[in-house]
């Protein structure tokens, strides 16, 4: 009895996914030389606010739960989404916050982490309630000073979009009125509020720049017995919301590959031909599920598609898909993790005793975040990426295409001279500073796998990178001298 007793604990302590992350942290400190204390302090979550407000729903006060951690002030502002969830709690949130503080300095972005979280379900509750829910809450986090440009930073998560964004920062700009930078007190805002060209496929678009990166190495794709780049390999994707639709629409349309199963929370599709990914976008919207769409297998089990033969499954729904009990029926040879904590510390033990490829949330998903900060710096600075010089641009490019047509005599299309000469948009800037971030990202953590003995995955790695680059912030602050 004891015995079982002890087995229920740990399978408990697996999925809990602050304690997963406290255990990838712990797993990655010893190959950081900082101080344990000065660990110690990154590990822990500074500040967290848990808290209850009153709704009018129907004539009647019905009260949220509703909460924001801030886990590292190395950096300011703090930065993370807000998830609306009936099956969230404080744990979850504080878990959030500290993989939010790790992925910025993964990725080189500026702010601490920071996470929200309000008990409600967004799906089933009418919009005029979400309303009052989402501005109430951004009075609890204003009243506490919990959200502000300078202060910490709201973006969307699960359950959460653009609207809930346009709300937010409503509510704070009435309380701040004629505060100069109130738009940058949240990203993710619709392009008329103040948002920015490509936040909604921004972590979706990561995951396609951060598999692009890891199937580019030759010596990695030999070891899967994989071809170099996307183009053709069998994808599988779990989930069909903003990251998973974006992740596997790019992936089919710029990269070539071929998915060939979609997973949702009612059921899965399979077809070894691949699925049309825009097609069934629209089927769904019109019909509510992914069901019924033509020329795929239909399968009950919504976690079937976890054990579908590919090259790379995309774990891209919700925490704790991937465990000790289905890990071994896993025959992807790499699971990119677009979600946060797909898999739990003990199913990646089996991934990697397998020799899957794992590619972190940590690294993965910080699309979303990397954009919000282009986002955040465009609102604080006022101004429209590409405004000053895409003119400029355009007339260099159309000096250079005349003087390349006079040196060789061969006027150009006037098309083709419209496509060289076309000077970037916003779009394009932010595309092209997110694969950036992507590919340096990726280089870093390849980088410390070659040269740190021990280090042979790349979730050590991120953290080990990330843990370094934290530690250096505060030593530079002078606060563990």
């Amino acid at each position: 009895m004891a015995t079982q007793e002890a087995k229920t604990v740990d399978n408990a302590d697996e999925l809990n996914m602050y304690k997963a992350v406290a255990r990838q942290f712990e797993k990655a400190a010893p190959f950081v030389d900082a101080d344990k204390g000065l660990l110690d302090q990154i590990s822990a979550c500074n500040n967290l606010y848990s808290f209850t407000f009153p709704v009018l729903v129907e004539g009647k006060v019905q009260m949220f739960e509703g909460w924001r951690a801030e886990h590292s002030h190395h950096r300011k502002p703090l930065k993370g989404g807000i998830r609306y969830s009936l099956h969230v709690d404080e744990d979850e949130v504080k878990a959030l916050a500290s993989l939010m503080t790790y992925k910025c300095a993964l990725v080189n972005v500026p702010f601490g982490g920071s996470k929200g979280a309000v008990k409600c379900d967004p799906y089933r509750t009418p919009v005029e309630v979400l309303e009052k829910i989402t501005r109430r809450y951004t009075f609890e986090l204003a009243h506490k000073n919990f959200i502000g440009p300078g202060v910490n930073v709201p973006a969307p998560d699960m359950g959460t979009g653009e609207r809930e964004m346009a709300w937010m920062v409503d509510t704070y700009s009435t309380i701040h009125h004629g505060e100069l930078d109130a738009f940058a007190c949240v990203t993710g805002k619709p392009v008329s509020q103040g948002g920015i060209s490509g936040r909604t496929e921004a972590t979706g678009r990561g995951v396609y720049y951060g598999i692009v990166e890891a199937c580019a190495r030759d010596d990695d794709m030999d070891r899967l017995g994989l071809s170099v780049g996307t183009e053709g390999k069998r994808v599988v994707v779990q989930g069909f919301g903003n990251v998973a639709y974006h992740a596997a629409s790019i992936l089919q349309k710029e990269g070539g590959a071929k998915i060939i199963g979609i997973g949702e929370y009612n059921g899965c599709l399979y077809n070894p031909d691949g699925i049309d990914i825009d097609a069934l976008q629209e089927h769904r919207k019109k019909t509510g599920y992914i069901q019924g769409f033509p020329g795929c297998e239909e399968i009950e089990d919504p976690k079937a598609c976890l054990e579908m033969d590919c090259d790379i499954l995309v774990p891209a729904a919700i925490e704790n898909q991937i465990t000790s009990d289905n890990a071994a029926r896993v025959k992807a040879k790499i699971v990119a993790e677009g979600a946060n904590g797909p898999t739990t510390p003990s199913g990646e033990e089996i991934l990697l005793s397998k020799g899957v490829m794992i590619l972190p949330d940590i690294f993965l998903n910080a699309g979303g975040v990397t954009v919000s900060y282009f986002e955040w710096t465009k609102n604080i600075s006022h101004m429209r990426f590409g405004r000053m010089a895409k003119r400029f641009e355009v007339g260099r490019d159309h000096r250079m295409l005349d003087l390349i047509e006079s040196v060789t005599g061969k006027p150009l299309a006037a098309d083709r001279r419209e496509a060289l000469a076309s000077g970037p948009n916003e779009i394009d800037l932010v595309r092209s500073g997110l694969w950036n971030t992507m590919a340096d990202a990726y280089d870093e953590m390849k980088e410390v796998m070659a040269n740190k003995e021990g280090v042979n995955d790349l979730r050590t790695a991120a953290f080990v990178v990330a843990i370094n680059k934290i530690a250096t912030s505060y030593e530079q602050l002078g606060i563990f001298p």
